[in-house]
């Protein structure tokens, strides 16, 4: 468990709710009729929405750094940061054939997040580490970061990321021999409401062997390793 200097370290367990954090559900609720219109009409309307909002807010539309603002939000929304919602965005697995029967931990750590909290829209910015133990097959190193950031491209909360990573992992790899721990810092609490900045959100899914006492040791001394 990580402690920020004077700052305080949040580590949440999966069988409890925490204060007003709301996991509702594992998979991201999205409507049934999601992606009937496509990412050119969602962002035309998306930026006549947020015009409206900008114009509701007061500012003046005609200035000249802020009449782009809405095209802009509105791409980001659709072609960037929210682009994890898309089922044809996802990345798909590069497998090898596990020919030197590696068994040992497997370990990717400090894969960067940038996500956005589904309750206010701003960012979640941390570090996801994942390890897991080879079966048959092991996964291409960098299709670990792209599992990662695919998931995170989209409206979250943290322990449903971290859910989700795992069972996607556990899904493409056939075993449960399966980790994610994300530590993250979380600028709804930074940046609004409390206005903490030293705390940070820890949340982890173990699986399989990783339920061993001393293998999720192991796990937890090569990501605390710098």
């Amino acid at each position: 468990m990580k402690d920020n200097g004077n700052g305080k370290t949040h580590n949440i367990n999966f069988e409890e709710i925490i204060d007003d954090h709301v996991l509702t559900a594992i998979e991201t609720p999205l409507r049934n009729d999601a992606f009937i219109i496509d990412d050119d009409l969602k962002i035309e309307l998306i930026e006549k929405n947020f015009r409206e909002i900008m114009h509701i807010l007061g500012l003046d539309l005609n200035d000249e750094s802020l009449k782009d603002t809405p095209q802009r939000v509105a791409k980001m929304y659709v072609k960037e940061i929210f682009n994890g919602l898309n089922p044809d965005n996802k990345p798909l697995p590069t497998l090898f054939d596990n020919k030197f029967k590696f068994n040992e931990m497997l370990v990717e750590k400090n894969v960067t997040i940038y996500s956005y909290c589904e309750h206010h829209f701003v960012p979640i910015i941390g570090k996801a580490h994942i390890a897991y133990f080879p079966k048959n097959h092991v996964i291409g190193l960098s299709k670990l970061n792209r599992i990662a950031q695919y998931y995170a491209k989209r409206p979250q909360v943290q322990e449903r990321l971290t859910m989700q990573i795992a069972i996607d992992l556990k899904d493409t790899l056939h075993t449960d021999d399966v980790a994610v721990l994300i530590d993250a810092d979380h600028l709804c609490v930074a940046s609004r409401g409390v206005n903490d900045v030293n705390s940070s959100t820890i949340t982890s899914s173990y699986n399989g062997k990783f339920l061993n006492d001393e293998i999720r040791k192991e796990f937890l001394s090569h990501i605390n390793n710098s």
